[in-house]
């Protein structure tokens, strides 16, 4: 706590059920470093059993006893590392500080960044952080200091409009309840209704117009759309914990 207010970390549910090792990493990171609370979602009670049922042993147990999100309040600081937890936030909770899990990690002055030897990868920018430019900025300068040579997409920083197969579904009802600006107003034209064999041709094409396979990613959903197109698309987050 700082001056009475709050400090959260958002593990994310989708993100941990994909990753759970790389996320108990990341929130005992947080824990330690910064002393921060972990929680799991942005919504409280959000399909509690769902995600509960999804997380293999020996992580479950770790899971089931964290809260299942946060009493924040105004002048709180979050980050997170899920773009709809960080939508939902702002539109919900507009006086709470929402920042991304690599702004946070950028202050860290004794983190241990991996040398990557000067690989070529590109960044992939998602459509629902499009206008959060320093967390686009933080995502590059923790490549640079893996030294990751970046290589830059034609649709990147505000003009990223990739969410993997998502925008190729209907929109989440609860997105465009809690977040209408993001998901309703700002979306205009953006959610389809594609079959499962559509999606993974869609997602086949777009990776086979990429200038490399070998791909940056630091949202769960372009991760797994660029999976199902082929490409070697990594999370940030594997890359700087090495799990």
């Amino acid at each position: 706590m700082d001056n009475g207010k709050s400090t959260y970390y958002i593990a994310s549910c989708v993100f941990t059920s994909k990753y759970p090792a790389l996320s108990n990493k990341i929130q005992q990171y947080f824990k330690e470093k910064f002393h921060t609370r972990i929680v799991r979602c942005c919504t409280p009670k959000y399909k509690l059993k769902k995600y509960e049922d999804l997380m293999p042993e020996p992580y479950h147990d770790a899971w089931c006893v964290l809260p299942d999100s946060g009493h924040f309040e105004d002048g709180d600081t979050v980050y997170s590392i899920c773009h709809n937890c960080t939508d939902i936030l702002e539109e919900t909770k507009p006086m709470v500080k929402v920042k991304s899990v690599w702004e946070k990690i950028l202050t860290d002055e004794t983190f241990p960044y991996p040398d990557y030897q000067g690989k070529e990868m590109a960044i992939q920018d998602c459509w629902r952080s499009y206008d959060k430019r320093a967390e686009q900025d933080a995502v590059r300068q923790l490549a640079r200091n893996m030294n990751i040579k970046i290589i830059e997409l034609p649709n990147n920083y505000e003009k990223a409009d990739f969410c993997g197969t998502t925008l190729y579904s209907p929109c989440v009802k609860r997105n465009a309840v809690l977040a209408p600006h993001r998901f309703v107003e700002n979306a205009e034209g953006k959610f389809g209704n594609y079959s499962e064999d559509e999606k993974k041709k869609i997602m086949q094409e777009y990776v086979s117009g990429l200038p490399t396979r070998d791909i940056i990613t630091y949202c769960h959903y372009c991760q797994t759309g660029l999976e199902l197109g082929g490409a070697n698309a990594v999370h940030l987050a594997k890359l700087l914990f090495g799990v």
